[in-house]
């Protein structure tokens, strides 16, 4: 699914939103990022405060932290869309279409699945493209699968027409929130190779618990905790990067120790 920002350039924020005088100096330098910026609350309790999160144009940024820190809820932020959180500060995305994947596949219950890829367009009453859908669900291994309704899938099934739903959109920017997660390993590095095919060059903000995932795919990484956010280190090359590489290993123990220090941002 996508939503579409406002033509400022911010994403469409809920009025709760607010920028401080003063908090944003230049930002030229950082032309066509998405920028995440501020302190975010939940009610009068503090999910992480002094973020300072800069999402390079046509790559990979990865989304790291505790559960309930609120990854997900910087995520539907980026898109745009709801959230019971509130942001103090602002977050700047380009103009045009943010493609989504959340968590739950929000399939269609009623819709085939090959109906379920090509509702974006026909929700924005746009003409779709049932042979790019078909393309898509044989890439992501579901071929034959076109007529199922999602009751009739499996849940790795089930993800895997919510990531063909999310690659048919012609959004500039996309957020992945944990798109891999109902996979088994061997379809989850298969799919993870796929999206980074097919999203090359797009700005991708990937919401992810997975080091080794994040390892392998992302271009720059950023820890999340109530203190603010920092980056993580990752190795160099091209994405995605083999799973055995050790440099990828080494780069997913060492995430994997930071995760464990979430306080220590």
């Amino acid at each position: 699914m996508s939503t579409r920002p406002d033509e400022s350039g911010r994403g469409a924020l809920p009025p709760v939103l607010r920028t401080p005088p003063g908090i944003f100096a230049d930002q030229g330098k950082e032309a066509g990022a998405v920028l995440i910026r501020g302190d975010l609350w939940l009610g009068d309790r503090p999910l992480a405060r002094g973020l300072d999160i800069v999402c390079r144009p046509g790559g990979w940024t990865c989304l790291m932290g505790s559960s309930g820190v609120g990854k997900s809820t910087l995520g539907r932020l980026v898109a745009g869309l709801p959230v019971a959180a509130r942001l103090e500060g602002r977050v700047t995305v380009p103009a045009g279409r943010v493609a989504v994947m959340s968590q739950q596949d929000q399939l269609l219950p009623w819709a085939s699945a090959l109906a379920n890829v090509t509702i974006g367009a026909r929700l924005r009453g746009e003409r779709a493209d049932p042979e790019r859908g078909r393309r898509l669900l044989a890439q992501v291994g579901l071929a034959g699968f076109e007529d199922r309704r999602p009751g009739e899938l499996s849940g790795g099934q089930r993800q895997r027409v919510a990531l063909a739903r999310t690659l048919i959109e012609e959004a500039a920017v996309v957020v992945l929130d944990e798109p891999f997660s109902a996979l088994d390993a061997g379809t989850r590095a298969a799919m993870q190779d796929l999206a980074a095919k097919l999203l090359a060059g797009r700005t991708v903000i990937l919401i992810s618990h997975d080091p080794l995932e994040a390892a392998r795919l992302a271009d720059r990484a950023w820890l999340i905790g109530r203190e603010g956010s920092r980056p993580l280190p990752l190795p160099g090359g091209t994405a995605p990067r083999p799973l055995d590489a050790p440099e990828v290993l080494a780069a997913q123990a060492a995430l994997f120790m930071s995760l464990s220090r979430p306080c220590a941002v």
